[in-house]
């Protein structure tokens, strides 16, 4: 079944997960004092695990249909997995204490929930070693090809430091302090090392199933403008292959889209010109679909940009002019689908991207600036899904310890 994009005009909202994690927080500390028996614990823990990992990715897919280009989609379909694992633990947990309930206290409960970043960095070690091997692969090829610089050593980078954090939860906080007396302290240490990890691993995750979903996006016929974002020239001032494959990806949807419904679009070529190119790329661009077979007077150029942002916002200036009720859709690179989505929502230009094939050796890379691009530009939301993390792993570890 097709995910499709835009069909929905109100945002998906939590606040039913909000209400649920109140609830527990509430009740949880009651059920502990009033001498419950630990299945009932352990099937509350259960319950709210399998609602919330239920709900967001609920939210998930509520999203993609309201704004599939929001840093929502990486925070819903990264954290999602892990409340998944989590409901997969407590149900575990829970048939154990039915089975032998006798060997279970509220400490040990309380330490599985401690414990629970650190257990699933644990399970999701392998995979993590794997694709941090093909980072590292893809970013040796890379340098083959492109030549050894900072851009393109960013996936091994990267790749070192996921290995690195994954050894250093493994040796935990006890080891790494030295502190033989301090085993509240090394593991307070520990798992908020953990939490901090965990976050980011979410978000990586996340940000790689928002970015394959939107690559792997095709837009549905009926479209009015067709946006290409340009990219860097040859020497000689014509599209590289890069920008080529766009081209072509938008000449092939005007085509098919002709054939199937009998309309024409009309072209946006958008991208300036830099201070090594002979000539602006929209310019090139034009030059290129024309040649292709497009009319002339059916391609509009909008040669300012120097951005992806001014790409988006240039554009909407000359749609708003051509055609004020257009349903657009833009063409750029599959790993830069996402991020630039984002910035055509932030002008209010509801477009949906499709991406034209690259070098696999490129992809991981490219995405890996896309990732850290897409963090460095929501500071606020990252602050506090961080902050609320590492208030929730010192109040337990206090409660654990206490």
């Amino acid at each position: 079944m097709k995910i499709r994009f835009d069909i929905r005009d109100k945002k998906p909202r939590l606040y039913h997960l909000a209400a649920l994690t109140v609830l527990t927080v509430i009740v949880l500390p009651g059920l502990f004092r009033g001498g419950v028996h630990l299945k009932w614990i352990c099937t509350v823990l259960s319950l709210y695990f399998i609602l919330s990992a239920v709900m967001l990715a609920d939210a998930f897919r509520r999203q993609l249909e309201y704004n599939p280009y929001s840093y929502n989609t990486i925070i819903y379909s990264g954290f999602a997995l892990f409340l998944l694992y989590a409901a997969a633990f407590w149900i575990f947990m829970t048939l154990r204490c039915i089975r032998d309930g006798a060997s279970f206290t509220d400490r040990m409960i309380l330490f599985y929930l401690l414990n629970s970043a650190k257990n699933y960095l644990m399970l999701t070690a392998p995979l993590l070693l794997v694709f941090s091997a093909g980072l590292f692969i893809s970013n040796v090829s890379l340098i083959r090809y492109e030549g050894l610089r900072f851009v393109n050593i960013l996936g091994m980078i990267l790749a070192c430091m996921l290995v690195g954090g994954e050894v250093l939860i493994y040796i935990g906080g006890s080891r790494l302090l030295r502190i033989p007396d301090g085993r509240m302290l090394a593991d307070m240490v520990t798992n908020l090392f953990a939490a901090i990890y965990l976050y980011f691993e979410c978000m990586l995750t996340g940000a790689v199933i928002a970015g394959v979903i939107a690559a792997g996006y095709r837009a549905d016929f009926g479209r009015d403008i067709l946006i290409v974002l340009g990219c860097r020239l040859t020497r000689d001032g014509t599209p590289a292959l890069l920008l080529k494959a766009r081209l072509d990806l938008a000449k092939r949807f005007h085509d098919e889209q002709l054939r199937e419904t009998g309309q024409e679009s009309r072209f946006i070529v958008s991208g300036g010109q830099g201070p090594d190119e002979v000539q602006s790329e929209a310019a090139a661009m034009k030059a290129y679909l024309v040649r292709s077979g497009i009319p002339e007077s059916s391609v509009f150029m909008e040669d300012r940009s120097t951005d992806t942002a001014e790409n988006m916002r240039f554009s909407k200036q000359i749609m708003d002019q051509v055609c004020p009720d257009a349903r657009p859709v833009f063409f750029t690179t599959n790993f830069h689908v996402f991020r630039a989505g984002l910035k055509a929502r932030r002008v209010k230009m509801r477009a949906v991207g499709m991406g034209a094939p690259t070098k696999w050796y490129f992809w991981p890379n490219a995405s890996v600036r896309e990732f850290i691009g897409l963090l460095t530009e929501h500071k606020v939301k990252q602050g506090l899904v961080f902050i609320g993390m590492i208030v929730f792993y010192v109040l337990l570890g206090i409660l654990a310890y206490r």
